[in-house]
């Protein structure tokens, strides 16, 4: 594994660029999936922060991509010899919010290469850094992690970290597969844990569909927007356990005494904490 890690290293530094357009059709998708009643989009009008996401999709060609629906090792990420690849969490630091008509660009540098010992084995680390520009204007800096995992292994899962008693605020929803393959189709996310059932049982040992961590950010986004006088500004977020489909999830938050701060978390029906993360506003 030490030859595997000094040859990973060598993409620390790797740098892309992409070039996209703030189309209105992603937006009004991703409302309707939400369940909210937006009005529009029309040109002009300012997009919900963390929907960034809906832009800047790798369309790579069926022969291109893995067994688990990801595309196939290397390319701009580094080739990682271990079989899972998840979403672990982030930093966003918004500046301004992206309007529906503007020309975006996002250029991406791989920062971190990091090895880890965790309950399940060997993890590695990557970070990648992401600065998004609308009309020429930084409107967001990202920092995203992302952990390799080894195969999966029977058993059940450890318990994880319960979630708060009580929440301010609080959002609950049920995570049908509909939900979760209409944002895998708005993502362009071909992983197949949150649309092929027999994978998620027979490959990785999970009992269900896996509900998506980038889904689950933007929850805590929404409900943000639901309830804080103010936009967020910077966001931390960690994904610590699975949460899956049928599941009744909670999305909650509190805020500090002076609100300038929140507390968020999203969790499962039996209570326990599946991401939490920290919103500045």
């Amino acid at each position: 594994m030490t030859d595997d890690l000094d040859r990973l290293r060598e993409w620390i530094g790797k740098q892309q660029s992409q070039s996209d357009i703030a189309t209105a059709w992603p937006v009004a998708a991703l409302a309707a999936t939400l369940d909210r009643d937006d009005p529009g989009p029309a040109d002009g009008d300012s997009i919900p922060l963390g929907w960034h996401w809906l832009y800047f999709l790798e369309a790579k060609p069926a022969s291109a991509l893995g067994i688990d629906g990801h595309p196939k090792r290397g390319g701009f990420l580094p080739p990682v010899p271990l079989p899972r690849r998840m979403w672990a969490g982030g930093r966003i630091e918004f500046m301004r919010a992206l309007k529906v008509g503007e020309r975006l660009r996002r250029d991406s540098e791989i920062i971190a290469v990091e090895p880890k010992q965790g309950k399940s084995g060997s993890l590695v680390f990557v970070t990648v850094r992401h600065t998004v520009f609308a009309s020429g204007e930084i409107a967001a800096r990202e920092e995203h992690d992302i952990v390799y995992r080894e195969a999966a292994r029977p058993g059940s899962p450890p318990p994880g970290k319960p979630a708060p008693v009580s929440s301010a605020w609080q959002h609950a929803l049920t995570a049908d597969p509909v939900l979760l393959f209409r944002f895998s189709a708005l993502t362009f996310n071909g992983h197949r844990i949150h649309y092929d059932l027999d994978y998620c049982r027979n490959d990785e040992n999970y009992p269900g569909l896996v509900v998506h961590g980038p889904l689950q950010t933007i929850l805590l986004l929404d409900l943000c927007r639901r309830h804080a006088p103010r936009p967020v500004r910077r966001l931390d977020y960690r994904a610590l356990q699975p949460v899956f489909h049928g599941d009744r999830i909670t999305v909650n938050g509190n805020p500090d005494g002076d609100g300038a701060k929140a507390g968020l978390w999203t969790a499962n029906a039996a209570g326990m904490c599946a991401m939490t993360g920290t919103a500045a506003f």
